[in-house]
């Protein structure tokens, strides 16, 4: 029986002990479930060591939200069957029947974790050869004009045509909690930074009218976050934010500070790092108006 299913992967996780890659995919495993919830699509969940397999969804809505998910770096909508080569067979026939034809060029492209009787190479012979005689398409393997996909994992098969990128990073909730105040949308940016690394963020914001664009920001990267109104005009600006740090206990404080601004930065940065007893971080120190500007646009932050 064959089923369509979403392969997601993760890049850093895997890098960790065995202690902490369980905790950051049970955190991921938690937000990816989150994300579903919140736009009310069904989802089941599995997970195997490197992958998590997305089943029983709508897998076009499933390819659009994935992708905004803290932690993916690519994604395939794919077809499972099992690991007999006559049913990977079916299914790679089945992926290129329409696609393919005389004048255009594929390669096949086999990993394969497992014990089995056959070799990686064994299935892109066979695979590829049968293709051929089907379609009489050509084997191009440095610059195909099609790619097939075929992961095979003990006693199962996964094909697929494509992998697409995903936000990558650290699964949000896993490396403690950040404060950003959020002046501008630059602001936004500078917290998507520390989101990205895995940081869960509280927010200080100065102005009402960013409420929209801090709700807005939030929906789409599929976060919460407690949100609270401080004057960064106040004489006492730096003790406000010292005190939200306290009660909410972060870890470190978040600025939208730059070069371009660099007098102003240095003094504020000044009167921060002297009343603050967390780092003050500033992701954005090194970067122009412009690059700010596109890095917004990129990350979904109205300008």
């Amino acid at each position: 029986m064959n089923d369509e299913v979403v392969i997601l992967r993760y890049g850093e996780l895997s890098l960790k002990s065995s202690y902490v890659r369980k905790f950051f995919e049970t955190m991921l495993v938690r937000n990816i479930k989150n994300a579903f919830k919140g736009e009310n699509i069904p989802v089941e969940v599995r997970t195997e060591r490197g992958r998590i397999y997305l089943t029983k969804t709508e897998i076009p809505k499933s390819i659009a939200i994935m992708p905004r998910v803290f932690g993916i770096v690519s994604l395939s909508p794919a077809i499972q069957t099992s690991s007999n080569l006559q049913d990977v067979s079916m299914v790679a026939h089945h992926l290129t029947k329409n696609v393919l034809q005389k004048q255009k060029s594929f390669a096949i492209r086999v990993t394969r974790v497992g014990t089995h009787p056959f070799t990686s190479q064994d299935v892109a012979i066979q695979i590829g050869n049968e293709i051929v005689k089907a379609t009489q398409a050509k084997v191009h393997l440095n610059n195909p004009d099609f790619e097939l996909f075929i992961e095979i994992r003990d006693k199962k098969s996964y094909l697929f045509t494509e992998k697409i990128k995903g936000v990558g990073g650290l699964p949000l909730g896993t490396q403690g909690k950040i404060l950003a105040c959020i002046r501008s949308p630059s602001s936004l940016l500078a917290a998507w930074y520390l989101m990205h690394r895995g940081c869960d963020i509280v927010l200080a914001t100065d102005h009402q009218s960013n409420e929209k664009a801090i709700d807005s920001f939030l929906s789409y990267w599929y976060a919460n976050a407690e949100i609270f109104p401080i004057d960064s005009t106040s004489k006492d600006f730096s003790n406000l934010l010292s005190r939200i740090v306290s009660e909410k206990k972060c870890d470190a404080i978040a600025m939208d500070y730059t070069f371009e601004k660099l007098s102003e930065s240095i003094s504020n940065l000044a009167q921060l790092k002297k009343n603050s007893a967390v780092p003050i971080l500033t992701p954005l120190i090194s970067m122009t108006k412009k690059e700010i500007e596109n890095q917004c646009k990129l990350r979904g932050i109205p300008l």
